[in-house]
């Protein structure tokens, strides 16, 4: 039986009217999947309702932040409490340095750390302090800025170029009103490519200010570094007076307690990434429990040139306000106190990919998963190199243990997913009642509130989906 969506059409209707496109962030129109975008008004622990009354389990999770569910008590209570003494001030106040202790205790490098509202706003503020530390460090005028093909990282102009995430689910290039004189500043290689790295490096000798990459991509679908990636940008970035800005404005304290920065081992503690320093980090979502906000964040040496200390100017007149503070105090000690989550995650999501890949084999349905910890992707039209079968792996849990799909491995050939699949996919999902990532192209998230009876009712749903 078909859900019935008429309020939510209504709601679109008018947004409309007054809003591009009806809606505040392209995604959300549900262009790359079709159907009507259900409008949500309510969301506890895994699921979220819509305006019609129905209900789904959500894997869209705020895109990030909910790592602990909808409207967990202790973020409430924590917004509530600080709103009872005021929304913002434009002044300094203590919750400020009470989440960047809590942040730079555990990244290690990360001595001092600026709040921003956004991940565009954290983004764009560390390219302005890397493009001036190498400058000041080699004593040479230095605007090149390194990205890969299919990251996302903000919707500041000189990070546009062959961004993924929104961008790729709508088919553009890039944005108009972006300046080629911008745009002629900013390098897009291949993701996982080396080799690439290393040619632009020599192309434009000492002209490279930074290299930033998200290091678990999570705007072209979840796509994994492979071995030796990450530690060969700190290697080339070092040899060439370059910085390194890690973009874990998705992946930090989501993969692990933390960042990928910190290491992050698979449910068996095997290392599936190693720990590499970057000179800069940008975080997001999650250091904010749901609530706005961006940040970003470097060794004192570095962070001492922002102003009032240094020349490179950044200013926000709601950075680090009470709410954004109080709920990213809330998530983050929580987690720090029950880091055990963690395992949970990645044991649940392993039980949920590992569902959903055999119903896609037993329904002859061609598709990868790429995985880490609670963050996944399923790419339709793509074998799985590692597991064409899930029952030739000996087990009924196949090998998608930390699954890692090498077939999917850049934009390249994330692009060759089979994006009219997927919409099929969503919209089924969507009439089963599983709120997904409106797009092939974005990852999707699990929550600590998702209980193993929503992981065998999301398979269920897949399976018949699938059907």
């Amino acid at each position: 039986m078909a859900l019935n969506f008429t309020k939510s059409q209504q709601l679109q209707q008018r947004a409309e009217c007054v809003i591009p496109g009806g809606v505040d962030s392209p995604a959300r129109a549900f262009r790359s999947v079709g159907g009507t975008p259900p409008f949500l008004v309510r969301g506890e622990g895994p699921r979220v309702w819509d305006a019609d009354g129905n209900t789904y389990i959500d894997y869209v999770g705020q895109w990030g932040p909910a790592i602990l569910g909808h409207a967990h008590p202790a973020i409430v209570e924590a917004i509530q409490r600080a709103a009872k003494d005021g929304c913002g001030f434009g002044a300094s106040h203590p919750a400020e340095a009470e989440l960047a202790e809590l942040i730079t205790a555990t990244l290690p490098g990360m001595e001092k750390i600026r709040f921003v509202n956004s991940g565009t706003e954290a983004t764009m503020s560390a390219i302005r302090l890397a493009r001036a530390a190498a400058s000041h460090i080699t004593g040479e005028p230095r605007d090149i800025i390194i990205k890969f093909e299919g990251c996302y990282h903000g919707h500041a102009d000189s990070l546009l170029v062959k961004a993924g995430s929104g961008v790729a689910t709508l088919g553009i290039p890039g944005s108009a009103g972006v300046p080629d004189a911008f745009a002629s500043l900013t390098l897009a290689l291949p993701y996982n490519d080396l080799d690439a790295v290393r040619e632009a490096f020599a192309h434009h000798k000492n002209k490279i200010a930074a290299v930033i990459v998200e290091p678990v991509v999570g705007n072209m679908g979840c796509v994994v570094p492979l071995p030796g990636y990450l530690e060969g940008l700190r290697s080339i970035t070092a040899e060439h007076g370059a910085l390194l800005i890690y973009d874990e404005v998705m992946t930090g304290f989501r993969l692990t307690w933390g960042g990928v920065q910190c290491g992050v081992k698979d449910i068996h503690g095997e290392q599936l990434i190693p720990a590499v320093q970057p000179d800069l980090t940008t975080l997001g979502k999650v250091i904010g429990g749901g609530m706005p906000v961006g940040a970003y964040a470097g060794s004192a040496r570095l962070m001492d040139m922002v102003a009032p200390l240094g020349p490179v100017y950044q200013a926000g007149t709601l950075s680090g306000n009470p709410l954004a503070m109080a709920a990213g105090i809330a998530s983050l000690t929580y987690l720090r106190d029950h880091k055990e989550i963690y395992a949970q995650l990645d044991s649940r999501a392993e039980q949920l990919c590992n569902g959903v890949m055999a119903a896609a084999q037993k329904t002859g349905v061609k598709m990868a998963c790429n995985r880490v910890g609670s963050m996944f992707t399923f790419f339709f039209g793509a074998a799985t190199p590692e597991c064409d079968s899930v029952e030739d792996s000996g087990s009924a849990s196949g090998n998608v243990s930390s699954f890692v799909s090498h077939g999917i491995i850049d934009w390249d050939t994330a692009a060759k997913s089979d994006t009219a699949a997927f919409a099929r996919f969503h919209r089924a999902m969507l009439e089963n009642g599983i709120y997904l990532p409106p797009s092939q192209y974005e990852a999707m998230f699990l929550g600590a509130a998702h209980s193993e009876q929503d992981i065998e009712t999301t398979i269920a749903a897949a399976a018949k989906s699938l059907a």
